[in-house]
């Protein structure tokens, strides 16, 4: 469909990928098909023409969303609304949003926005859900505190809304896991594969990573 510029107009539905959504018989919405991931050339120009943003796709969709309005620098200025197409959607957990997409479509179209601590990457990426690595061995550190030396099971990175946590499970035999709220964690590690962000699994070995709470929130539509 056409975007439109009609004042009438309740927000824009970015239908991401494969998106099962149909949305048809919506009153005075506009729909955008694009790809899984969008990219600079598909999400730009629709950005500056509405003051809603309805993303319909996975949390890596709704990641690579929020990129290009961190890049266009319009985070504070557009609320975002998002219809998870997985039910086991982290950032739908993290923030209370349904999965069932009529419900979630309802309250991205008519629910109020409100702050919500936007966590970004030192690669330039946007963490709209949970990462996480396993059998890391490194350091890492929650802002100036220690959070392991040595070797984790898992570490687990994520927001709620004092900002950025992250959950560190150490031992073999008897796990145990210390939470760390802070606004970075800095992570050096031996290379690993295992990092999965947002549900993707990154193409390349890491030894390092750093996310950090942006200075400036998101505007997020929630119940």
């Amino acid at each position: 469909m056409t975007v439109t510029e009609d004042v009438r107009v309740r927000g824009i539905v970015v239908a991401c990928g494969d998106d099962p959504h149909s949305f048809t018989g919506l009153p005075n919405v506009s729909i955008v098909r694009v790809s899984a991931l969008p990219g600079k050339a598909e999400i730009d120009p629709l950005l500056g023409k509405h003051e809603r943003l309805i993303v319909a796709g996975t949390d890596a969709d709704l990641s690579a969303v929020l990129v290009r309005l961190l890049r266009t620098d319009r985070v504070s200025g557009v609320s975002v609304g998002f219809v998870p197409s997985e039910s086991g959607s982290a950032v739908a957990a993290l923030w209370g949003l349904p999965t069932d997409p009529v419900k979630a479509l309802e309250i991205a179209l008519d629910g109020s926005a409100s702050e919500v601590p936007l966590v970004r990457d030192d690669t330039g990426g946007i963490l709209a859900g949970i990462a996480t690595l396993r059998n890391v061995q490194g350091q890492a550190y929650s802002d100036e505190h220690l959070a392991f030396d040595g070797a984790a099971a898992v570490v687990e990175v994520s927001s709620d809304e004092n900002g950025l946590v992250a959950r560190v499970t150490r031992g073999k035999l008897v796990k145990r896991t210390t939470v760390f709220h802070g606004r970075a964690f800095q992570l050096g590690c031996l290379p690993t594969t295992s990092l999965v962000s947002d549900g993707v699994a990154h193409p390349r070995e890491v030894t390092k990573r750093t996310w950090y709470r942006h200075t400036e929130d998101l505007r997020l539509i929630r119940p």
